[in-house]
Parts: structure tokens; sequence; C-alpha cells
């Protein structure tokens, strides 16, 4: 008796245990794939590591805030280079020893079957359950000859990011001009009194109208504050002072200076830029998986920052919960990492279940045995049960 249940307990490891795991949970090299390893990215590492998620970020090196000289805003890491930070938080990640890293740009992802994606970096592939998408923007700069250089470095499109370090400096506003007016807000009440918009021949009838429906009241309020415009084409902007060399660290203020020059060979100075163009999707990857986009943004409504994709989410300045910086990127990481953690876990436990409940079907188990193994083994095991 001992021996047939020795024997029918042999059968079912073989048999229903495989046959649980496959169907139910799918069998992939990671739990999860992280795209970016920006500030979002590594939040989202940092989460799924603390409840032993085995995951894979991959890093292309490509990050919006590449050319700035520091990051701010950010608690525990104000003032701090960019590099230092995204190492800082590797080698913090690295302590759980569960997420691998990949200095790689993943050029193909895609979903090859149900609650399975496989991503592509170079000759290597790789499979997880889950994916999470913190692929980034890019900021879509006009062809001016100078500005791409000097971008991130004295010429800037956040004040919460960069404003202090260029505060009481004199301020020139680019971008198209109807874009102009919140640029002006944000700046001129506390950090910039000389504020000079650049329109680039963009000051229009049809952009006027634009921000007469933003606030009727914008020419009244420009007046009110100096707020002056010049509509002139612009040529090149020219660095003169780098604010790295001339700085006051006591108060942290940088002092960069350009010079701005026009079509008809005028030019103009400024302390430093703050910037209005649009951004875009850094990455095509969640055009590959077929995300839907709010505007220019991964649609995140869902609740938990999950994309119209199963098994996808959106984080970072990518996402479309019209928030871009450090502390936001960081805190929709968190929140995708635990959102992802917990529906993996409802389909764990949920295989779990269903693992129990054949348990007990005894009748169930034989048909499967009888099938699956086929007659010769069936009169093996009534032999056996015999003895």
């Amino acid at each position: 008796m001992i021996f047939t249940w020795s024997w029918t307990a042999l059968l079912y490891a073989l048999l229903f245990i495989p046959s649980v795991c496959v169907a139910n949970i799918p069998q992939t090299q990671y739990d999860v794939i992280i795209i970016g390893g920006g500030p979002s990215g590594l939040s989202a590492a940092s989460g799924l590591s603390r409840v032993l998620r085995k995951s894979v970020l991959f890093d292309s090196g490509e990050y919006r805030n590449k050319n700035t000289r520091h990051m701010h805003d950010v608690i525990g890491n104000d003032h701090v280079r960019p590099t230092v930070f995204r190492q800082t938080a590797r080698d913090q990640i690295a302590f759980y020893n569960v997420t691998t890293f990949v200095d790689q740009k993943v050029t193909k992802l895609e979903k090859v079957r149900e609650d399975v994606f496989q991503a592509t970096a170079g000759e290597q592939q790789y499979t997880a359950r889950k994916v999470i998408l913190g692929s980034g923007m890019k900021d879509d700069l006009p062809n001016v000859p100078g500005l791409e250089e000097g971008f991130g470095k004295g010429i800037f499109w956040c004040p919460w990011c960069d404003g202090f370090e260029h505060r009481n400096q004199s301020m020139g506003v680019l971008g198209d001009f109807s874009k102009a007016y919140s640029a002006v807000a944000e700046l001129r009440l506390t950090l910039n009194k000389n504020i000079r918009i650049y329109t680039n021949g963009t000051d229009t009838t049809e952009q006027i109208s634009i921000l007469d429906n933003i606030n009727p009241k914008w020419k009244k309020l420009f007046q009110k504050y100096n707020v002056t415009a010049n509509n002139k084409p612009i040529r090149n902007i020219t660095r003169i002072q780098g604010g790295d060399v001339v700085n006051d660290t006591a108060t942290r203020r940088e002092f960069d200076k350009f010079k701005i020059y026009f079509a008809d060979n005028t030019s103009e100075v400024r302390g430093a830029f703050i910037t209005n163009y649009p951004s875009s999707q850094r990455s095509d990857l969640p055009a590959q998986l077929g995300v839907n986009m709010l505007g220019s943004k991964m649609n995140t409504s869902p609740k938990g920052l999950r994309t119209s994709v199963g098994g996808v989410w959106g984080i970072g300045d990518a996402n479309s919960d019209n928030s871009t910086n450090v502390p936001h990127a960081m805190s929709s990481g968190k929140s995708a990492a635990v959102y992802c953690h917990v529906e993996m876990a409802r389909e764990e436990f949920d295989a779990g279940l269903k693992k129990r409940e054949a348990e007990f079907n005894e009748d169930s188990f034989h048909k499967t045995t009888e099938k699956q193994m086929g007659s010769e083994i069936q009169d093996l095991y009534k032999r056996l049960s015999r003895r």
C-alpha cells in the first residue's frame, strides 16, 4: 500500500506540476523588463528589488537631463550630478542581487504570447512577464546653431530644476509666442525681473489669438511687469561665458552668458534662457507594443499607470500624467513597481488555487494520467496496486 501511494505521488509530480506551471505562470527569464536607466526606471527597479522580483533594466545612455550640471529639488540628492545619482542608485539596487543592468538600447520589444514579452538588445533576447516603460522624452529643438550645445547649461526648460541658479539674471524666453505666458508666470514674480521674449517670428495674429484665450489680460500683465518681446528671426545663439566656470558656490549662482544673433545682424546678450519647445517620445518601443497615446505621451490614465496594453506600465516624463521632474519620475516608477508586483502576485495566487483544487480532484487526476501516459503505464499501475 505504501509503495502504491509513492507511485501515485511520483506520477503526480511528473505529470501534474509541470502542466500547472507552464499553463498558468509563463516560464520567462525575468519577471519584469524595465526600459530606461533614468530616475523612473531606477525607481521601478528599486521597488521590485525590495520584493525580490527579478528584473532586467536596459539603459541606452540617452537622458533628457544628460547635459544638466546638477539635479535639483530632489530631497536627499539636491545639487547632485545626474551621473552620480544614477551610479549611486545602481549601487544601492545591486545590493538586492535581483536586478540585471544591460547598458544597451532595446531595438525590438514585442508580446510574443499571452503574458510573455521579449526584448531584443544587440544579439540577445530577454523574456519577462511584464514591461515597465521609462523610455523618456526628447526636446524637439529648432535648428538654431548653438541652441543644442547650450541646452541644459544656461538654456533650460524647467524653472524648478535650474531657475534658482540663474535667479535675478537677465532671462530670455524661447519658443512660440503663444507659450510665453506660462514661462513668464513661472519666472517673473520670484526668480527674474528682467525678462525678454524671443519669438523667432512667431508673434503672429494666430499666436496672439491663442494667448488671448489663455489669458485675455496678458498684454496688461506684460506691460505691468515690463516683459518685452523681440520678433526677429534668430540666426544663432553663442555662449560667451560658462556658468560652470564663472559661479558662486556659496550662493549657488551660475553666471552663464549668451549672445543671440538675429537675421538682420543685430544681437542681444542674455544671462540665461528658458525654452517652450515641444517634446516627443524618445523611443519607438511604446509604438512597437501598440500603446495608446494621449497627445505625445503614453496614455496612463488607467489605475496604477497602466497603459492600454495588458502587462505594460508607462512611467516618467513619457507618460500622460503631465508632470516632468525627477521626484515625479521616481514616484511613478515606484507606483508602477507596486502595481506590477501585486498583479503578478495575484496571478500566482490564482495559479496556486487552481493547482490545489486539482490536487483534490482524484478522478480528474486519474483521467489525466491515463490520457498522458497511455495504457501501458496504466496496466503497470494496476499491477503494482494489487501487491
